[in-house]
């Protein structure tokens, strides 16, 4: 894309939930993007919802002007089934927009790769057995909803639930289908971006200031993810990887690992925001 020696310029934006946006945020939203100078549009995710997300994402390309480069989110989801709205992903509708799980690698300039996925809260960290968290994704997602009876339902997962196994497997399919793309991109000196929108880490969990406990770690991070990331990061030390994820609203920076750093950006409801991103093959600066 960029053929510069000067910083790539990104907008990044997550939890937009254009469904809800209040018209009068949305055209600053739109116009901030428009004028930003950024050479693309990162969206990471909860865009909108199944009946309307492929929709949404298309009004973007259309009034930003910018390649928009995504994953999807748990909202997106809802009301619908995660297989059908990935395939719709996969031929969105505008040439301008890339679901990244089907694009894989992309350099986005010298040095510079992009790669995503949409991860899951995938049941792995945190203590789903004793959680009480119910979470909305296991009423309306069809490959979920099949496994969770809210009229059954006694206060706490239990052992070897049926939901959990179906969220670790959401997970597994989501290291699965990043794992190649990981590899392909990581080489000594270069700079992988890795689009997702549930942390990977507990470190990245962060909620009004602070990680998120054992009871909303279950359906707040991908530990497949992480677990993936952080082999990557340990087999690549000349490789340096900046994770860019949300889901939780709230924002934080964790080093994980010299090589590895994960940013959670913040969001508010009705209120769709977004972050510039300044990237070269050492580093990715964001405001402040």
């Amino acid at each position: 894309m960029s053929r510069s020696r000067e910083p790539l310029v990104l907008a990044w934006a997550t939890d937009l939930h254009l469904d809800m946006a209040r018209p009068r945020h949305l055209r600053h939203f739109l116009a901030s993007v428009r004028d930003s100078g950024a050479e693309a549009l990162l969206v990471g995710g909860d865009t909108a919802t199944a009946v309307d997300v492929s929709e949404r994402l298309c009004e973007l390309a259309d009034a930003t002007g910018l390649a928009i480069y995504f994953v999807l989110g748990n909202h997106d989801f809802y009301g619908g089934s995660v297989a059908s709205i990935r395939a719709r992903a996969s031929a969105p509708g505008r040439p301008r927009l890339q679901w990244l799980p089907a694009t894989g690698p992309l350099e986005l300039a010298p040095g510079i790769v992009l790669v995503g996925h949409d991860g899951w809260g995938d049941a792995r960290l945190g203590n789903f057995a004793a959680s009480d968290v119910v979470l909305t994704d296991y009423l309306v997602i069809e490959e979920l909803s099949r496994y969770f009876r809210p009229e059954s339902f006694t206060g706490s997962f239990g052992e070897r639930s049926a939901l959990q196994a179906a969220l670790q497997r959401l997970g597994a399919d989501a290291a699965a289908t990043l794992a190649p793309h990981l590899a392909a991109a990581a080489a000594p000196g270069r700079h992988v971006i890795v689009l997702t929108h549930v942390p990977p880490f507990r470190e990245a969990c962060w909620h009004e200031g602070r990680i998120s406990d054992d009871r909303w770690l279950p359906g707040f991070t991908c530990g497949a993810l992480g677990e993936l990331l952080t082999a990557a990061a340990r087999g690549h030390p000349d490789c340096l990887f900046t994770v860019l994820c949300g889901h939780t609203h709230s924002g934080g920076t964790a080093r994980i690992a010299p090589n590895l750093v994960a940013h959670t950006q913040g969001a508010s409801y009705g209120d769709p925001n977004w972050l510039r991103l300044e990237v070269s093959p050492d580093e990715a600066r964001l405001p402040g």
